[in-house]
């Protein structure tokens, strides 16, 4: 029968073919799932509370005897019930109730109830009670550990999943294989694995709540260290299989890149150099590259992965450039145009919008090698692709791609070898979330900006002053100079937000006459996004109403003044991404944050970090104790990594440790110990599967 914890829960009693699909909804399909399906709170039902102790907000168990009901016909009819002990007394009250619970709730007849205490109109009250009447006074006998209370979905109740996670946990000790080494647990002070499900599955009553929920209970650090390991493991076995191949050897002439770097309009950082040095090191083995190079916004990144592709193409190897959007990427096809100029490197460029011949030429191009540089989005994908020498990928903005993507080009290699793999953000990331998510590559930071970028005057508007704000670009226009006016709807709708784009541009047009304004939205096409952004970068437009999709790429010196509408309904990183497209020319530049009251108390902390701060790193790391990991990663657009346990902030010590920890007591990890922490945690592999 094998072992019936990796069996399917239909297996268990009181689980038939509904409830196995109803489980399924919440990614729970074989009987071990249910076991780390960990309760979100817990309620204290281990005592009874005299009634005169009770305070607002409390959630309590308590016994009394009821003194009257009474059924109040208002707007809303409600059943009022009225329950006294020696102490004190309640009110209960009912707007759901039938017949039967009126009859039942009779003077005299000793109840006991449990919810939260609210404060009423008059006293103190519970609204919609769990209650069980007695058989004589105080007969109710308390829980002897705290009540679960799990995450639902639609069919499931809470009894009947506490029923089945019981019967899975009766399991444990003969079918559980607690896969970290008892030293490990020691240093730690944790317990084993059985003993920490119990204890976090039905705590007893001396465990205190509190602990729970602020993550300081030993047996859910176990867990969390647990399911890191399993996370971290698995990438560092992403990466070693990844190293393992030979790569081609980049040898390019030294003269090359020294005319490269001698014909740029600007000097190199320190931070620029130092990252070159390290990728042309990289390049120069026969193990494939795998490196990440961070930057904040105007740091200099694309200049770096321009020189990663010169290498590659002096080799005589193909370089692929992905980009998230076909606005990015088109800016790169225009950069990397002007800076191969005085080399003879055929640069192609391919989109989902590329159709017919122009398709097949390009296509034709890359398989038979006559084409050396690919810039394109998603489409590089896909199947009908093929390279004739590929050497290097580059993939910018990586935040925005998930891990499966980001090794997905490496299989288009030919001649039996990977090529070498640069990918870029211009997303600072917290060390802590880098650790988690870039665990498989190594890391470089550009942590440097050009000499002469001056830091953008940033302030905090009420919506009340938007007739001020119009006219303040009136006389920004008036100097020659070129702003934005970004629109965010908090709905998650390219249409809606499109619509409201094309909306506050016309409004504007009304109030500012003889100001030429252009739009640019995710929904146009193609080549009217270029068209926008080419009169916007050649002064022919003067104000751009645009959506978020300037957040990447777009590169107008001119273009000094910002306005983002509803800043509040964005991420720091993201305000930080979209404030970078100012502030690239001479003179002060400005981003005006333009909010709509009242602002919530963490709304108003976010907007003042902004504010206050330029540094993405710092205004990243903010970012994450805000709004969390998924949010500052892109979790939505990626599939990055979410967690059943682990808490990033709560966790970063462990997070810290993960590298000393698997080094230390997981050196020579073996395939079985790696598939079964991955098929406990990430479900059969099912993240990373393709590596």
């Amino acid at each position: 029968m094998g072992n019936p914890l990796e069996q399917p829960v239909a297996q268990l009693k009181g689980v038939g073919a509904q409830t196995s699909l109803r489980l399924e909804k919440m990614g729970i399909r074989r009987t071990q799932d249910l076991l780390f399906h960990l309760p979100v709170r817990y309620q204290d039902r281990t005592r009874i509370h005299p009634i005169a102790s009770l305070t607002g907000g409390m959630t309590a168990l308590v016994c009394g005897q009821v003194q009257y009901t009474e059924l109040l016909q208002r707007s809303r009819n409600s059943l009022l019930c009225r329950i006294a002990d020696d102490s004190g007394s309640i009110a209960l009250r009912f707007f759901h109730f039938n017949a039967h619970q009126h009859n039942q709730l009779k003077p005299g007849v000793w109840i006991s109830c449990f919810a939260e205490v609210r404060y009423g109109f008059a006293e103190l009250e519970m609204l919609h009670p769990d209650y069980c009447i007695l058989s004589h006074p105080y007969a109710v006998k308390p829980e002897s550990q705290l009540t679960p209370v799990y995450p639902l979905t639609e069919g499931i109740s809470q009894n009947l999943l506490r029923k089945t996670i019981k019967q899975a946990l009766s399991l444990c000790p003969d079918h559980l294989t607690d896969w970290l080494p008892e030293a490990l647990l020691s240093h730690y002070h944790y317990p084993d694995l059985t003993t920490a499900l119990h204890t976090l599955h039905t705590p007893d009553a001396d465990v205190q709540i509190a602990g729970i929920e602020q993550g300081n209970l030993p047996a859910l650090k176990r867990l969390a260290l647990e399911e890191l390991l399993a996370h971290h493991l698995k990438l560092r076995h992403s990466k070693q299989l990844a190293k393992a191949g030979q790569a081609p050897i980049f040898s390019g002439d030294d003269r090359h890149t020294r005319h490269f770097i001698s014909r740029l309009p600007f000097q190199l950082t320190g931070a620029q150099q130092r990252v070159m040095a390290e990728i042309a090191a990289d390049c120069g083995k026969a193990l494939p590259m795998l490196r990440l190079v961070q930057g904040d916004v105007g740091s200099g990144k694309t200049l770096v992965a321009a020189y990663a592709a010169l290498l590659a193409l002096l080799s005589g190897y193909q370089v692929a450039i992905m980009a998230p959007t076909e606005l990015l990427a088109e800016q790169h096809y225009r950069n990397f145009s002007i800076w191969f100029a005085d080399f003879a490197v055929n640069l192609v460029y391919l989109t989902g919008q590329a159709k017919g011949k122009a398709r097949r030429e390009v296509l034709q191009a890359l398989a038979d090698g006559s084409a050396g540089l690919v810039i394109g989005t998603h489409a590089l994908f896909q199947e009908q692709v093929h390279f004739h020498k590929l050497g290097l990928v580059i993939i910018d903005e990586q935040h925005r791609f998930g891990v499966h993507q980001r090794l997905a080009l490496r299989e288009k290699a030919q001649h039996g070898l990977k090529p070498h793999q640069l990918v870029m953000t211009a997303t600072p990331i917290p060390r802590t979330l880098a650790m988690l998510h870039y665990a498989d590559l190594d890391v470089s930071v550009i942590d440097e900006l050009p000499p002469g970028r001056t830091p953008v005057i940033t302030s905090v508007i009420p919506a009340e002053r938007r007739n001020e704000v119009i006219s303040r670009i009136s006389g920004w226009v008036a100097k020659g100079r070129q702003a934005y006016w970004v629109c965010t709807l908090i709905e998650e709708s390219d249409t809606l937000q499109c619509e409201a784009a094309e909306q506050t541009a016309a409004r504007l047009h009304e109030a500012l006459l003889g100001i030429r304004i252009g739009l640019i939205h995710g929904r146009m096409k193609a080549a009217d996004k270029e068209a926008a952004m080419l009169a916007f970068k050649h002064q022919q437009t003067d104000l751009l109403v645009a959506t978020t999709v300037i957040e990447v790429g777009v590169d107008i010196p001119n273009a000094g003044l910002m306005i983002i509408e509803n800043p509040e309904r964005l991420g720091l990183s993201q305000l930080h991404q979209l404030r970078g497209r100012v502030g690239r020319g001479v003179g002060d530049s400005y981003c005006l944050l333009m909010y709509q009251a009242p602002l919530s108390d963490t709304a108003k902390q976010r907007l003042g970090i902004l504010r206050d701060s330029h540094d993405g790193f710092v205004i990243a790391e903010k970012d994450l104790q805000l709004r969390g990991p998924g949010e500052v990663m892109g979790t939505r657009q990626t599939g990055a990594l979410q967690f059943k346990v682990a808490d990033v902030a709560r966790d970063a010590d462990l997070i810290g440790a993960m590298d000393s920890i698997s080094g230390q007591f997981f050196g020579d990890v073996t395939d079985t110990t790696i598939h079964a922490l991955t098929a406990r945690w990430l479900g059969m592999g099912r993240a990373y599967n393709d590596v």
